[in-house]
């Protein structure tokens, strides 16, 4: 979660694995909008001496649809190459290192990032690559590997120009969800004593338990002009314009075949790429998708849906909460569960975006291609930085999740509520949220803040990983004090 081995197949192929994806309009530039893909789950800070890194044969992308067709219009591709400076030593490095270039880094990572576009249904470039041999940072090994490590992956954020910045490395995971509790049947800590008649309340309300705590991810970040990613290549203004939305995903493709080297001992690559992960909108393939089309669906793009929207339309979870877990709290959905009703309030925002009229002033509407995508109305400006409400549009902030997601969007409250049938009334007048379901929350907030703050207040956001050396199993670690 949100992504986070979220299907079989997925779960053995940890770099290449998307873990959360974020876009949002960057809050100290708004005429640019921010995009981020992170992947590789539950990095062990000290999981040396081969430290996670970017797969040098997988394929990584971030997309985006601007013409209402859920298809990709604009591929950004990021391919990455490793080298090894040191063939006669096992250590990831020999010393101190003081930047991405340091000799003593046994084993930098550079990558190539180029931009295509979608014309006549084939996919071109744009006419230029938007950078070659730019550098990975390493990752944080400690105090006598990476000191002061902030300042050292900062020489790895990349200017582009033309208001572009890009970044790839490591990160402290920003998500925060009570794994413990969610997939032991969903039985949130908070509401153990509170809500669950008939089921020993055996932990007593005790606070959430953030899984994340401590661990860190691999982030792709890119900052690029509004008008980069707009149909008509403009900043848009009008909210209400269909111009306005555009939806995102990213995926991790591999070859089609891959061989074993044994004179190398590594594998080598053949074939055409083929798409082994994806991830638009939060927590769809981990929580709504049954575990038998969990990995078919990582293989399928967007405006293949369809398919899958029955998912949505009648979710297990929700069967779950009404039913199973909180069936006294929650009479009112019990009932809309038990009659077959569709959700289409969850469809709206997870496989169409919004569209005019539910909320006043709103909309995200990609038009009626059912597709899992995260939806940005470009148009909506970003909240002032301190004044940003977690549960996002729910809540009225209307620059949060489900317009994109910013990092300090609060996915799984704001998906258990909408769930739990906070946003029926959108839709169906006729239904009354029950009271339980504007409550309804695992209990974590993001406690992994290895440097002391959980984000940073410019590009690229998320905050600095947690360190090997002074990392314990569950406490980030970040400088020494």
């Amino acid at each position: 979660m949100s992504s986070h081995r979220e299907a079989p197949e997925i779960s053995k192929d940890p770099s290449a694995d998307n873990t959360d994806l974020y876009a949002f309009v960057s809050p100290d530039n708004p005429d640019t909008v921010t995009l981020i893909a992170n992947f590789m789950p539950f990095e062990l800070p000290y999981g040396g001496p081969n430290f996670n890194e970017f797969a040098d044969d997988v394929l990584y992308e971030i997309k985006i649809s601007n013409r209402g067709d859920a298809r990709a219009d604009i591929i950004y591709q990021f391919r990455f190459q490793t080298s090894i400076r040191n063939p006669n030593t096992f250590l990831y490095n020999i010393g101190p290192i003081a930047s991405p270039t340091d000799p003593n880094w046994n084993r930098p990572q550079t990558y190539t990032l180029t931009r295509l576009v979608r014309r006549g249904g084939r996919y071109v470039p744009d006419g230029r690559v938007l950078g070659r041999g730019l550098t990975c940072p390493p990752v944080n090994v400690g105090v006598r590997s990476t000191p002061n490590y902030p300042a050292l992956a900062a020489q790895s954020y990349h200017n582009l120009g033309g208001h572009r910045k890009v970044f790839a490395g490591q990160r402290a995971d920003g998500f925060h969800v009570d794994l413990g509790s969610i997939f032991d049947l969903g039985d949130l800590r908070p509401f153990q004593d509170a809500y669950n008649t008939g089921i020993p309340p055996v932990l007593q309300g005790m606070p959430g338990v953030n899984g994340l705590t401590g661990l860190n991810v691999h982030t792709i970040a890119l900052q690029v002009p509004i008008s980069d990613l707009t149909v008509d290549g403009r900043k848009q203004t009008n909210v209400m314009s269909p111009k306005s939305v555009i939806g995102v995903w990213a995926s991790a493709s591999r070859s089609s075949a891959r061989i074993l080297d044994k004179h190398r001992g590594a594998y080598r690559s053949f074939g055409h790429y083929s798409q082994i992960s994806r991830l638009g909108n939060p927590l769809v393939n981990e929580v709504l998708n049954p575990m038998a089309q969990k990995d078919r669906w990582n293989a399928q793009d967007p405006h293949d849906d369809k398919q899958f929207a029955k998912y949505v339309l009648h979710p297990e979870l929700a069967n779950l909460i009404a039913n199973v877990l909180y069936p006294t709290a929650f009479p009112n959905l019990k009932a809309y569960v038990n009659a077959n009703k569709p959700r289409n309030d969850l469809a709206a925002i997870l496989l169409t975006g919004i569209p005019a009229g539910p909320i006043p002033g709103f909309q995200n509407f990609t038009g009626p291609v059912q597709a899992d995508m995260l939806r940005l109305n470009v148009a909506v400006p970003p909240t002032a930085p301190g004044k940003e409400n977690p549960i996002g549009l729910v809540a009225g902030d209307a620059a949060g999740f489900p317009n994109g997601r910013r990092p300090i969007d609060d996915v799984t409250a704001i998906e258990l509520k909408a769930v739990a049938g906070a946003t029926i009334g959108l839709v169906d007048h006729t239904f009354t949220a029950d009271g339980a379901a504007g409550a309804l929350n695992d209990g974590t907030t993001n406690d992994n803040v290895p440097y002391g703050q959980p984000f940073l207040p410019s590009f690229p956001y998320l905050s600095n990983p947690n360190s090997g050396f002074t990392s314990a199993p569950g406490e980030p670690g970040g400088e020494l004090s």
